[in-house]
């Protein structure tokens, strides 16, 4: 097929192009002497170097370069944090001792509601720069550490924010269904009433949200709660996710699968019966290692079951206060393969082409391929496994989010 090309369209060439297409029988779908093309902020194509094409030609001398990372999982917005918290629990204090001194979730929805929508986005801001830094160019960022119209509202208006003021792309989620606030302290039907009838509607119409999320768990809410929220939402048409299976196995996953669900998160617990869920439910399995890690879990996720049953599994760093206080998705991707013993391939898919799916967003993200938006990375690398080998250490050179280059300070190609 012949590319037509016009005078402001954008040639990146001489790089080694680690599309993930897995339409590409190569691993990481590696393409060499190929140009990428851009116009208006999307990839025109991916095609063999064009010879005389009369527009603009950068050239990367050979670096790697991938899509922008996608963070799929993230609290990103809340305020204090627990650092006393954890260093209690190192010294043989019990969670549930930490809870009735008031510690816990509730600890980071009183810092949260007493925080300023101002200082929120400055804290929200430090995060989102590391993410940035090491080339997320699409982040998802739940509420729930509001727990009440007013502050979930103050939660989702800062990741409007900061979608505005950074060149990123902002899904947001609403995870109203996170706990039961003190106020409804021994009423958990009560809150969820409240979510369904009052929050999920009324911040919907405000269009703050793109997804709903619920935790699903014997800390968090029941298998028939979280129904009542995916059918609350479902009526709206808008689509949902779970925290799910991650400390025992509730059937919070084969819940997700049932409403056709975006993707179920942790599954540490997760069974056979409900990874077939997941396949028939077309949801994605969302790993998050960094809580497995913080929290010092032992149950892994069954990644071969997942494998066997063509589940697409994602990666994310579930940045929070409490469990993974993490702004790393190179560390959640090393700790995927180290812990639950992906492979540096199957981590990258899991931070491009599977989290753009878990956010429904398959078709224009995550891939180098035509159609596809324009955001890419440069690489100082040869090889896509270097950032999972070694994730302290960020050979990024250029960020490119629609099209527009960011290259990091002192660099250039």
């Amino acid at each position: 097929m012949t590319t037509t090309l016009l005078p402001g369209d954008v040639i990146w060439r001489n790089g080694r192009l680690a599309t993930l297409d897995p339409a590409i029988d190569t691993p990481y779908g590696l393409l060499e002497h190929h140009d990428l093309i851009v116009r208006h902020g999307k990839i025109l194509a991916v095609t063999p170097a064009l010879a005389n094409p009369g527009c603009e030609i950068i050239d990367l001398q050979g670096r790697l370069v991938t899509p922008g990372l996608i963070d799929c999982h993230t609290h990103l917005v809340y305020g204090g944090n627990r650092a006393q918290e954890w260093e209690q629990r190192l010294n043989g204090v019990s969670y549930q001792q930490i809870s009735a001194q008031g510690g816990g979730i509730n600890a980071t929805v009183k810092a949260t509601r007493a925080a300023s929508a101002e200082q929120l986005q400055h804290m929200a801001q430090q995060r989102l720069n590391a993410l940035m830094r090491e080339g997320v160019t699409t982040i998802e960022v739940k509420s729930g550490y509001g727990l009440n119209l007013d502050d979930e509202q103050k939660m989702l208006r800062v990741a409007q924010r900061l979608a505005q003021t950074n060149p990123v792309e902002i899904a947001a989620t609403l995870l109203a269904a996170h706990a039961t606030p003190p106020e409804y302290k021994g009423d958990p039907d009560g809150y969820i009433d409240y979510v369904c009838d009052t929050i999920l509607p009324a911040l919907w119409e405000q269009k703050l949200f793109d997804a709903v999320d619920a935790f699903c768990e014997n800390v968090g809410f029941s298998v028939a709660q979280t129904e009542r929220v995916f059918a609350a939402a479902q009526a709206l048409g808008i689509p949902v996710k779970g925290h799910v299976e991650q400390l025992s196995n509730l059937g919070g996953s084969a819940l997700v699968g049932k409403y056709h669900g975006l993707s179920a998160d942790h599954i540490e617990y997760l069974d056979e019966q409900g990874v077939m869920a997941l396949r028939q439910g077309g949801s994605v399995a969302v790993l998050l290692p960094g809580a497995f890690y913080f929290l010092r879990e032992t149950q892994r996720p069954p990644v071969d079951l997942l494998r066997q049953h063509n589940v697409p599994i994602a990666v994310a760093t579930d940045i929070n206060p409490g469990t993974s206080p993490f702004a790393s998705l190179h560390l959640a991707m090393n700790m995927a393969c180290v812990q639950f013993g992906l492979t540096p391939e199957e981590a990258w898919a899991g931070v491009t082409r599977h989290a753009a799916r878990a956010l429904g967003k398959q078709h224009t993200h995550g891939q180098l391929a035509a159609g596809f938006v324009a955001d890419f990375i440069v690489w100082d690398a040869e090889q896509p496994v270097e950032m999972v080998y070694e994730p302290c250490r960020n050979p990024l050179r250029c960020r490119v989010y629609r099209g527009e280059a960011r290259f990091l300070e002192g660099k250039s190609l």
